[in-house]
Order: C-alpha cells, then structure tokens, then sequence
C-alpha cells in the first residue's frame, strides 16, 4: 500500500536483495532503519566494480587505474555534497558520524576551549554527541550542560536562549531528529540564538539527512555530521560538513600520509581542505558506495521520502493507538517528529518485544538506544522502537501490530 504519490515501497523494495531473502516465511518485514538502513543493489554493484574495475589507491599514483580510482572517489564526494547543498573542500570523509562529532572536538575542542568555558548539548542526545565533548571537557577544564526537554519530547527553547545569555557557551552540539523520540528540533532558531552570542554550532544529522531535505547553507550551523550506513550508504564511512574559513583555523585531528603537504624533521605542513582532515588510505569503495547512495536519494527526491515517512508515522499512531496501555514516547504530531516511533508495553520488557516479534520476522530494536541520560529523564531503562523508511509501508505497520498481539499472547497477557 502506497501512502503517498510519490514513493511506492513495492516497487523500491524491488532494489533491496535482502528484502527478498529466500526462506523467509513470513516475508522478512525490516522496521530498525534508524539503527542501519538496509542497501540497494545500486550501492552494491558499485562497491563491487570499484574492487574489479578500479581498485587502486587514491592521490598517490600517476598510473591510469589509481587516476580512475581517484576520480571515483572525488565523484562520490561531489555526490554527497550535493545531497546536503555543501561547499566540496568542507565536506570531509570520516568513519562515522560519530568520528566526525570527535574531530570536531578533538580538532577544534582542545584547542580553543578554556576552563570555565561552557559546551551545550541535549538531553536527547545519542551519546556520541556526549561523550566525545565530556572527554575535551576534563582536559580542557570546561562544563558540558544539558538543554532540558519538555514532557512532549522537545527542547526548552526559553532554557537555551537564556543559558546562552548568562553562560559563556563555546559549543552547542545538538541533534537534528532524535534517534530515540523522533524529535524534529529546529536546528536553524538554534543556530540563530547561539550566534547572537558567539557559539559555534555541530548539528547531529545522522536521523535526519536520510530522511529529510537538508541544505547546510540553510542550517545556520558551522558543522554537520551524518553517517552513510542510515541513509542506504555502507558502513565504515561517515561525513563531517563544516565552513571552510573554520575549518582552515583547525589543526588536523589524525596525523600521517596524504593529510600533509611535507613533512621535515623540524615539523609538518598540512594539505589544503578537505584533505588536510582525511590521513591514511580512506575508505576507498565505502565513500563510492556512499557517494550512489546519495545519488540514489537525490533521485527520489528526499522531500518525496520526507512525506512519504510522515505517512508511515500518522498511519503507524492509527495502528499502534489499538494495542491496550502501548505508549509511544516524543512529540504526538506526525509533522514534528521524524521515522523512529519508541514505545512500551506495562506488561512486556522491550527485549521481550523485540525478541517475540521477531517470531513473525518483524525486526525492531530495543535498548536504550546510546541514549541513557535521555532513558534517565524518561524515567525508563529502555523502549522498544521501530523505524521505517523508503520501503516500509502499511502492511508493515499491520505486521507489526499483529505480532505485537501474538507477543502478549504467547506471554499470556
């Protein structure tokens, strides 16, 4: 069933193999996209030619086959700036999102922060938008706060202008749709306030890049961050956005071959953007993978995916609004939250959900989903939560809930 007119789920699961797995009975139904999202043979074949056509490394070689492998993976980096509307010598490769918010703080953090100076994040944070800053925090002697939410899953807005007004905040790392509640924050106001008193601003992207049109030079923000594996791309390569003239202010966060322009025993000059960020041999045939992915997306149309997710969201509120006491966590309006819908049962431990409903090969994850301060605030230790995207629709939401009820049926409640 085709909730919008512009994606039909049918048809696109066509380009996902694993979708189509044979012996699967009931047919596979994969609703845990915000953890990894599943690869269309497009991204695979890609992979694949770049091991058989052109594997060589890049930068380094004269030869014709390391000149095609470079132009492969320059290409995949145009690709993905498009995708995000970014300045190509600000869109740098990292392993993850998660090694991109640590660049940022180990790059720019140690270096410019000072004791007493204060780094605000969230409460919805995924803990990679924590940790990394509580690290350069104990080094550098600066405080890490946390913008409250509110008791529908959004953030304090009034508690963050004024905290930029009274504290000296360097930093504000927050996340654009939170993995956990599906919280839509508006990244951009953020922005807007943070710079009126001259913080920086690193957006978590990851939950919200796949799924949604965004442009970098509409966040407002001087970074960005995202990762390839959730938005139809491989694992092992992640993208770390920023402004340039920041970025050229930064020393680089690894050191070795190809971020460097010379070396001498007295000392090291750096390369130019984006390189000077990208040491060692990259992750050659994951960022050509990412860069299909993106291409991929761009054909869609990621306005199309963004209504066609809303759908799924309002449609999914319906089904799941007829299982006895299920409470689902974060905004209630479809339009101000994103794809991961997080809920419980009073009578089932999200384990038990997840295990039970994989019975009926529905796959959904349960945890605290590497957000614990968030769990904390909740007053819960975990949720069960499903996550659609371009190939779910409502059949899959219908597979959901009925295994949901053959769940508490075979655990008698």
């Amino acid at each position: 069933m085709a909730l919008t007119a512009d994606i039909d789920p049918r048809v696109l699961r066509l380009d996902f193999p694993i979708l189509a797995r044979v012996g699967d009975r009931p047919p596979l139904v994969y609703l845990d996209s915000a953890a990894t999202s599943q690869k269309p043979t497009a991204v695979l074949d890609a992979m694949d030619r770049y091991y058989v056509e052109t594997n060589a490394n890049v930068h380094r070689g004269v030869y014709q086959l390391a000149e095609e492998a470079t132009a492969r993976f320059e290409a995949a980096r145009d690709s993905v700036a498009r995708l995000v509307d970014a300045p190509r010598e600000g869109t740098i490769f990292t392993k993850n999102a998660t090694e991109a918010i640590n660049l940022v703080a180990w790059a720019w953090g140690v270096r410019n922060l000072a004791p007493g100076d204060v780094i605000m994040v969230t409460e919805m944070e995924h803990h990679s938008g924590i940790v990394p800053w509580q690290i350069v925090a104990e080094i550098t002697g600066a405080r890490v706060v946390f913008a409250p939410i509110t008791s529908d899953g959004e953030l304090e807005l009034d508690w963050i202008t004024h905290t930029l007004r009274t504290e000296p905040v360097r930093m504000v790392s927050v996340v654009h749709v939170s993995n956990a509640l599906g919280t839509i924050n508006p990244v951009a106001e953020i922005a807007r306030r943070a710079h009126e008193y001259d913080a920086l601003v690193l957006v978590d992207g990851s939950q919200s890049v796949p799924h949604m049109p965004v442009r970098f030079s509409e966040l407002g923000a001087d970074f960005l961050a995202f990762t390839g594996h959730k938005m139809l791309g491989p694992t092992g390569i992640g993208v770390l956005v920023g402004r340039p003239e920041i970025l050229d202010g930064m020393s680089p966060f690894l050191g070795g071959g190809e971020m460097i322009s010379d070396v001498r025993t007295d000392g090291s000059d750096w390369a130019e953007l984006p390189w000077k960020f990208e040491a060692g041999t990259p992750p050659i045939a994951e960022a050509v993978g990412l860069g299909v992915a993106a291409d991929y997306l761009r054909d869609i149309g990621l306005g199309a995916v963004r209504a066609h997710e809303r759908a799924l969201v309002s449609y999914a509120f319906g089904a799941l609004a007829e299982i006895d006491g299920l409470r689902i966590y974060g905004p209630q309006d479809p339009d101000r939250r994103g794809a991961p819908i997080s809920f419980s049962l009073p009578d089932l431990h999200p384990h038990d959900i997840a295990q039970l409903v994989d019975r009926e090969r529905v796959c959904i994850r349960a945890g605290h989903h590497c957000a614990k301060p968030l769990m904390r605030t909740l007053g819960v230790s975990a949720t069960a939560r499903a996550s659609g995207y371009i190939y779910n629709d409502a059949s899959d939401i219908d597979a959901l809930v009925h295994a949901l009820h053959a769940a508490r049926s075979f655990m008698g409640s």
